[in-house]
């Protein structure tokens, strides 16, 4: 494990292009031996954002069916959004699987907190499990309905297999709740 007194020291951080959503910044570096470098990385203008595994039983899993801008289709997997300022966690993720799925949670727990492409980005999705739901629709911010699909956490193979389920997250998310309940 490195220590924060291992880190390269920041020489200086500037934006280069900014949009509602996200920043990119150069950030510029030396390493411990003395190597100089410069970065790109895209500063994410949210809190974060929780990524909601809701069980409606003890092996189904509540999918949601989306239209995924950023890859021109829809996609199959967990609902999830953007963490409001001084919205925590859990509430976030009531709010989040009440304007998506139509459920509320009355046992919600923090699993843990992920990042992909840590390298590039610097946005952390929590991974909040939910049990205990009970029905209860709010209205969100989605430009249409989405589809609400059961699906089997015993059948998680096949559901790999299907061509509208890549979303990185919320594969390693079903996983993870999986191994947790299983102990």
């Amino acid at each position: 494990m490195a220590q924060t007194d291992d880190l390269p020291d920041v020489l200086d951080i500037k934006t280069v292009a900014q949009s509602r959503l996200f920043r990119v910044e150069e950030i510029s570096l030396r390493f411990k031996n003395g190597v100089e470098v410069q970065f790109e990385r895209l500063k994410s203008a949210s809190r974060g954002a929780v990524l909601v595994v809701p069980m409606l039983d003890a092996d189904t899993v509540l999918l949601i069916r989306e239209y995924a801008a950023g890859v021109q289709r829809y996609e199959l997997a967990l609902p999830k959004g953007r963490m409001e300022q001084d919205e925590d966690i859990l509430a976030a993720a009531n709010r989040e699987i009440m304007e998506e799925i139509g459920y509320g949670a009355r046992q919600l727990q923090h699993l843990r907190t992920m990042t992909i492409a840590p390298s590039y980005l610097s946005h952390a999705t929590h991974i909040v499990l939910a049990q205990d739901l009970y029905a209860e629709r709010h209205a969100g911010d989605e430009p249409e309905e989405i589809a609400v699909v059961p699906w089997r956490l015993s059948q998680l193979g096949s559901l790999l297999e299907h061509a509208e389920c890549t979303e990185a997250r919320s594969i390693a998310a079903l996983f993870l709740v999986r191994e947790h309940l299983a102990r």
